[in-house]
């Protein structure tokens, strides 16, 4: 009854909620707690999940902040009462239960690795369970309990060493590309002392020293940006067994220099089902596609599954009686919505089913009785619980697309989920497998956010020129006045296969903190936006700039429309691809007061080769810079291209440290424009990632919140 109520305030337009309560201040977005890796016992009794929250770092450093991530636990029942099972200062994450219920494994940061612990609800301290030199993370038990499987990430040159992940310790059928020398033949270990005046083998080897002591970057690999930085290293993740009993030796399940993203016991316990990619012949930095496999537990008789040149599989999830599987797979390196499918364990690819469904699934879960599979998937504005019938391949929406389903679990006939909707952004619910009779189990946020001023998105659609229905949204701002006239704010997502909604969690302070201010605001799912199927998701090819701004700015026309929207007072901002649309529109369209940037991409042909995000450039645009007629597109469809056309007030934003989007461009942009002599302000984010507003340093998400209020506020007045 409390969602229809939500529902209800939204279609009656009415906004806000009573005015004797307080508008959301920046600050509080310190506030926020969030639920995720929600996981039940067998019997559906107890229910852990991980529980981040923003503290303060310390009393000596007053404006920082620190998040912090600890597991609680709760009953399912109306009675229970959640309460928290970690404390330590590292943190703790992926719970995962024993089959008995009885033990809980999670991952915890030791001396600068993840590590396995495991806790008994009976009393007691954690058990460290690992101390691998390469450290464990993602825990599964096995069905007797007795054992569990882990993941580590192992360098290339630890692999080369390691006689049990590399048998004869021998070199990778792939050469690692380093021009000028045969296949691997700087892999060859070398008895020349370094000597900058010596023989060339000496020349070399000092050379490879000052690499070791980082006085030189040299760069062979095809991916060599991290989030963060650039990186030499070539890492190779691999699947362990470990028994659960203190000093236990991990066992390698995996080998080889190959990567593996997931693993999953059958029900014997004596084998599992593996996901990777094994191409012997070819550089990882080159190979997209994925395979499935079946081994023992002990990595022998080691069997492809399902997998051929050109396609990926994966998501590869076991029914509980270990004859089928659910899977995804389709074409690597293309704009596309993943087919889900169910296979038998021993079958082949003619075995294979495929399912009507075009959206892109995750988080697959088989009901107990495995006639029922469960998942998520982001759909007009919300992510959407949906129940698949196995038999009759029909898929059911258990949940609306007003509030969003970001974890869950099932377990003997209930479910377990984490929520997000406008009015609470984060908190723990009950329900049947039908999601039917929810009840909320937690209160993170509801306190705090009861007390708070909120503003509830009306949801409207058009059609665009292409005749594709698109979805906006529109916030009023809070105090709301019929008669008086507002500011309106058009913000733009990124991706640019994103999409929003009023089950979206990473913008709700954004929005309702602008609606605090007196703005309204207006945001959209553009051609392009992921969540309304495969033909929607590729509307965008060859066309970043036109279509979808023809989209945003038809979602801003119909607001206007509506008579309250000052039409001397709108705004934009976007970040990431948003922050390359705003650029775009900008350049094109002069009707906005002021505009922000964040994260930006402006120049796609540097892009390619500054932001680890660059297969996005062939990806929608069929090629690479230097082929003539891609250059063409590339440079038609770039912002700096009509740079000098842009005279509307400006702010960019961007981390030092944003290697997905490079931020050279960002400087590119904002240099043209002071040069120019227009009115521009350029920021700077110190060692930010492009993840600055989601995940970033709490004190500077505040900052470039309010420098883009205080921005847009000076040319307002």
């Amino acid at each position: 009854m409390r969602y229809l109520f939500v529902v209800l305030i939204a279609f009656t337009g009415i906004t806000s909620f009573a005015q004797n309560k307080q508008p959301v201040l920046v600050t509080d977005m310190l506030k926020i707690k969030t639920a995720s890796a929600i996981t039940l016992t067998k019997d559906g009794n107890t229910v852990a999940f991980v529980v981040t929250a923003i503290e303060p770092e310390t009393d000596s450093a007053k404006w920082e902040y620190k998040y912090t991530s600890q597991v609680w636990i709760t009953g399912t029942d109306a009675s229970a009462v959640p309460r928290q099972l970690t404390f330590s200062k590292e943190g703790a994450s992926q719970p995962a239960w024993s089959p008995d219920g009885k033990q809980l494994a999670f991952v915890r940061t030791v001396d600068g690795k993840a590590q396995i612990f495991i806790l008994s609800l009976g009393g007691g301290e954690p058990m460290q369970l690992t101390k691998f030199k390469y450290g464990a993370s993602a825990p599964r038990w096995s069905p007797d309990g007795k054992q569990i499987a882990f993941a580590a990430s192992v360098k290339m040159k630890e692999l080369l060493s390691d006689s049990l992940l590399n048998p004869g310790k021998k070199f990778p059928d792939w050469g690692l590309e380093k021009p000028g020398f045969a296949k691997n033949e700087q892999l060859t270990p070398s008895a020349a002392k370094p000597n900058p005046d010596g023989s060339m083998s000496e020349v070399r080897a000092y050379l490879d020293m000052n690499a070791t002591d980082k006085k030189a970057t040299v760069l062979n690999k095809l991916n060599f940006q991290s989030e963060s930085d650039i990186s030499t290293d070539q890492n190779f993740n691999h699947f362990f067994i470990v028994n659960v009993q203190p000093g236990s030796v991990p066992v390698p399940v995996t080998n080889g220099f190959y990567r593996f993203n997931n693993l999953e016991f059958m029900p014997d316990g004596k084998q599992c089902i593996i996901t990777g990619d094994m191409d012997p012949a070819q550089h990882p930095d080159r190979s997209l596609e994925s395979e499935i496999f079946i081994a023992n537990t002990d990595g022998s008789m080691f069997k492809m599954i399902i997998g051929r040149e050109g396609m990926s599989y994966g998501g590869a999830v076991l029914s509980n009686d270990g004859k089928w599987i659910a899977l995804q797979y389709g074409k690597p390196g293309t704009v596309s919505v993943p087919t889900l499918a169910l296979m038998p364990v021993n079958g082949s690819e003619k075995d294979m089913i495929n399912i009507t469904f075009d959206r892109n699934v995750g988080n697959l879960v088989w009901g107990k009785d495995d006639k029922l599979i469960y998942f998520t998937a982001l759909s007009n504005g919300g992510s959407v619980l949906y129940q698949l019938n196995v038999s009759t391949k029909q898929v059911t929406p258990l949940t609306d697309v007003n509030r969003g389903i970001l974890s869950f679990d099932i377990a003997n006939d209930k479910l377990a989920y984490v929520q997000t909707d406008v009015t609470d952004p984060s908190e723990i619910y009950m329900a049947d497998v039908n999601a039917a009779n929810a009840k909320r189990l937690t209160s993170l946020n509801e306190s705090w956010v009861q007390q708070k001023q909120i503003s509830m998105p009306e949801k409207h659609t058009f059609k665009n020129n292409l005749g594709q229905t698109v979805e906006y949204w529109v916030m009023k701002p809070i105090g709301y006045e019929p008669g008086k006239k507002y500011p309106l704010l058009l913000e733009i997502h990124g991706g640019p296969a994103s999409m929003w909604g009023a089950g979206e969690l990473s913008m709700w302070h954004e929005y309702q903190y602008f609606c605090s201010k007196g703005y309204g605001v207006v945001y959209c799912n553009p051609r392009g936006s992921g969540g309304y199927g495969v033909d929607f998701l590729r509307a965008n090819m060859n066309d970043w700039g036109k279509g979808p701004a023809s989209d945003v700015l038809t979602a801003l026309d119909k607001t206007v429309a509506e008579g309250w929207a000052d039409t001397s007072r709108l705004l934009v901002t976007g970040g990431s691809y948003a922050g390359y649309l705003v650029a775009w529109i900008i350049a094109h369209d002069k009707r906005f007061k002021a505009a922000c940037s964040q994260r930006g991409v402006y120049d796609l042909l540097t892009f390619f080769g500054e932001g680890n995000a660059w297969r996005l450039v062939p990806n929608y645009f069929g090629g690479y810079p230097w082929q003539p007629g891609v250059k063409v597109v590339l440079q038609r469809e770039s912002p700096i291209n009509y740079v000098d056309k842009i005279t509307t007030p400006y702010i960019i934003f961007h981390g030092d440290n944003d290697r997905r989007t490079g931020f050279v461009q960002s400087e590119m942009m904002y240099r043209s424009l002071k040069a120019l002599g227009r009115p521009v302000e350029y920021v700077r984010h110190p060692n930010a990632t492009h993840e600055i507003t989601r995940s970033g340093n709490n004190r500077q998400r505040i900052d470039q919140l309010l420098r883009t209020w205080e921005f847009f506020e000076r040319w307002l007045h």
